[in-house]
């Protein structure tokens, strides 16, 4: 005769084994089938929340190749290192400031590669000129911008390791309810943790490089 415990025993057991080839033919989680070894990234929505939020460049059209100006000039690169210029419209009211983030996903670093941070631009401004984030360009009174994560403020261009599949460069523009309270130099990472809470719409435009 079965005791209980022996019984619960059993049927755990019986549970655990039906499971395991289930469990065995999953794929692996933050993996795709598509590219394997490679982190899957969810490409960025279009628009969320508010508003009819859009943003455009001049220098390349989204899902597009990044031009050779926006590309780094060092590490073996040999672009412009210029920030492009950015158009944006459809800020939805209650807007107190603006964001924009350029981040590479693909970057072999295990957390990505943010190239360009600047924050608490006026709600009022309809885009950046070309230029505005690398070294001598200005951005708009009361703007400021991140270190990137080659630790120098600003922009810095496009520089994937050779040999790599085309990397994304993720450009985002975010509506805030508020102004962030953090000072010029702050780290991306923490200005991105800041976003939480503080978001009212975001859209994204991307383009890739690879060499």
């Amino acid at each position: 005769m079965k005791t209980p415990l022996k019984a619960a025993l059993i049927t755990c057991t019986a549970l655990l084994a039906g499971c395991a080839p289930a469990m065995q033919n999953a794929a692996p989680i933050g993996r795709t089938d598509a590219a394997p070894g490679r982190l899957s990234v969810a490409q960025p929505a279009p628009t969320i929340g508010a508003g009819t939020l859009t943003l455009s460049s001049p220098q390349f059209v989204s899902g597009g190749t990044l031009p050779l100006e926006q590309v780094g000039s060092g590490n073996g690169c040999t672009g412009m290192n210029v920030s492009p210029a950015l158009n944006w419209s459809g800020v939805p009211a209650g807007t107190a400031a603006l964001v924009v983030t350029t981040y590479d996903p693909d970057a072999p670093t295990g957390s990505g590669f943010w190239h360009w941070v600047a924050y608490n631009l006026p709600a009022s401004a309809t885009g950046l000129a070309k230029g505005a984030g690398s070294m001598g360009g200005s951005l708009p009174a009361g703007a400021l911008s991140s270190n990137n994560d080659g630790g120098a403020p600003g922009y810095t261009g496009a520089c994937p390791p050779v040999g790599d599949s085309p990397h994304r460069y993720v450009f985002t523009l975010y509506a805030l309810s508020k102004t962030l309270p953090l000072p010029a130099g702050t780290s991306p990472v923490f200005v991105n943790f800041n976003l939480n809470g503080s978001t009212i719409a975001k859209t994204s435009i991307v383009a890739t490089y690879g060499r």
